[in-house]
């Protein structure tokens, strides 16, 4: 069946490809957009058509929604694919395509905007019998409310914006002198990143784990969770390591968790692919927020499940119902994803673009890499650092961990520092084999005392296996002008 002729895919990079991938095995056209900075980029190299959207920076071209809805009509995309990032979970976007009678591969408007409010989500959680941490019911309006909330849910609380996410306008607070001055600071910095000032306290967990579960749902009011997936190893609130199952969930807990991740998709009367995250310490989780869109890890969740995410995507957009049951969805093994970004982990994490001067990617049983880049492209500074994604797959965890680790020593990037070497003390980390995990995880002494001894070591192996490979190509460069010449003389 095909459920649409061709569907513009609004992002870039390994994002694109995937979906675009998608597209080419269920017989889907694809137009991809670029901007000036990705007139070379692989995503529209491979899509079937590609248009200009606008110069560089994003505001000029993939937040462009006009253009990007224009660009659809003119080139004939019955439906727009959102990717992650940019687009994908602004409500006036999705809003734009439905009246422009484009068809928004994802949720509806009115869902995105009900779940975009953390104030607004959280409430309709509490209504629907959720699990929601302690803090302010709606957005601070009287700095004294807060800190009398705070005195009575206990410092230390968390500072949050309304419309906020990947850290932004966060402060944590540990006493009553400094929660007024964070409020102020949430506040202005809310305004200026989201032009919404809200922001509102909840009790801050101090090293909790961040569990989610991946929810699908047509328009026919069939939901389904596709299992649990474990994110806690993040930097700066934004996730580097996730797998599928969670190392720690129990049945009970699972089944506890799975049916508040499909109240949360029932009460914000959710279709398409979502997810729900929480928080979890102590034996208790909570909600956190729903992610309105497909997310970066949906690749373990697919390896675990065998069941392809954004396939379903495109289905339930065009008004298929789900052609299974809950029942019908079984863990096989076990799914590990690494975030490959172009980025300096010795120095904060600053980000590093730049040329490819040299890529190979890894292969082998059980690994997959979904990547937008290779050797010769040069990484513009103007996006989101993550150049590709490589996951491993695994009878169970350990086997899983021990393919991560040979695919990572297969994994060459030269040209650029990346995030390799710290992907490579993980996987060696013992509390990392354990299980043992949080969200501060990369903060604590045993990953700083050993993740520059790793940096030196695979900075050093990776030159080695480069200079291996530029020998390998003499060599076959010099044999195959030997048969050349050996033929050459048979001849006469």
């Amino acid at each position: 069946m095909t459920y649409f002729e061709k569907v513009l895919v609004a992002n870039r990079g390994e994002i694109a490809i995937r979906v675009m991938r998608a597209c080419r095995e269920l017989d889907i056209e694809t137009v991809a957009i670029y901007s000036t900075a990705d007139s070379d980029a692989l995503h529209v190299k491979y899509a079937d058509e590609a248009f200009l959207v606008g110069e560089a920076p994003p505001a000029k071209s993939y937040l462009n929604m006009e253009r990007i809805v224009d660009i659809a009509k003119k080139s004939g995309a019955e439906a727009i694919h959102p990717g992650y990032g940019f687009l994908a979970e602004n409500y006036r976007f999705a809003r734009l395509c439905q009246e422009e009678g484009v068809v928004f591969i994802g949720p509806s408007w009115k869902t995105i905007k009900a779940m975009g409010s953390k104030v607004e989500s959280k409430r309709m959680m509490r209504e629907a019998g959720v699990p929601v941490l302690p803090g302010t019911e709606g957005g601070i309006d009287d700095p004294d409310v807060a800190c009398e909330v705070a005195e009575r849910i206990g410092y230390p609380v968390i500072v949050k914006a309304s419309a906020g996410g990947g850290g932004i306008g966060m402060h944590i607070v540990h006493d009553e002198a400094h929660l007024r001055a964070s409020i102020e600071a949430g506040q202005r910095i809310a305004q200026s990143a989201f032009g919404d000032a809200t922001v509102f306290i909840e009790k801050y967990l101090e090293k909790p784990r961040h569990i989610e579960f991946q929810v699908l749902a047509d328009e026919h009011g069939h939901i389904v969770h596709l299992f649990d997936r474990e994110c806690s190893i993040q930097r700066r609130h934004q996730k580097l390591v996730e797998e599928a199952p969670c190392p720690i969930m129990t049945p009970g807990l699972r089944d506890k968790m799975a049916a508040s991740a499909i109240a949360v998709a029932r009460a914000s009367d959710y279709t398409n692919a979502g997810t729900v995250e929480f928080l979890y310490a102590d034996g208790n989780y909570y909600f956190m927020e729903m992610n309105t869109r497909l997310q970066v890890e949906h690749t373990v969740t697919e390896l675990i499940t065998g069941r392809d995410i954004v396939k379903k995507q495109i289905a339930i957009a065009a008004g298929e119902a789900l052609p299974f049951d809950q029942e019908d969805v079984t863990i096989r093994g076990h799914a590990i994803e690494c975030r490959i970004n172009a980025e300096d982990p010795l120095n904060n994490f600053a980000a590093d673009p730049g040329k490819i001067l040299r890529y190979r990617s890894p292969g082998g049983p059980g690994i997959r890499v979904d990547s937008g880049i290779h050797m010769g492209y040069t990484i513009p500074p103007t996006y989101d650092s993550m150049i590709a994604k490589l996951c491993a797959w695994g009878a169970d965890r350990r086997e899983a961990i021990a393919r991560m680790r040979r695919a990572i020593y297969e994994y060459i990037i030269i040209g650029v520092k990346t995030t390799l070497p710290l992907h490579h003390a993980i996987m060696h980390n013992a509390h990392f084999v354990e299980g043992d995990t949080h969200t501060h995880f990369l903060e604590e002494d045993h990953m700083a005392k050993t993740l520059a001894r790793y940096v030196r070591e695979e900075e050093s192996r990776m030159q080695t296996l480069a200079a291996s490979l530029r020998q390998g190509k003499q060599i076959a460069a010099i044999t195959g002008a030997v048969n050349i010449y050996l033929q050459s003389q048979r001849k006469k």
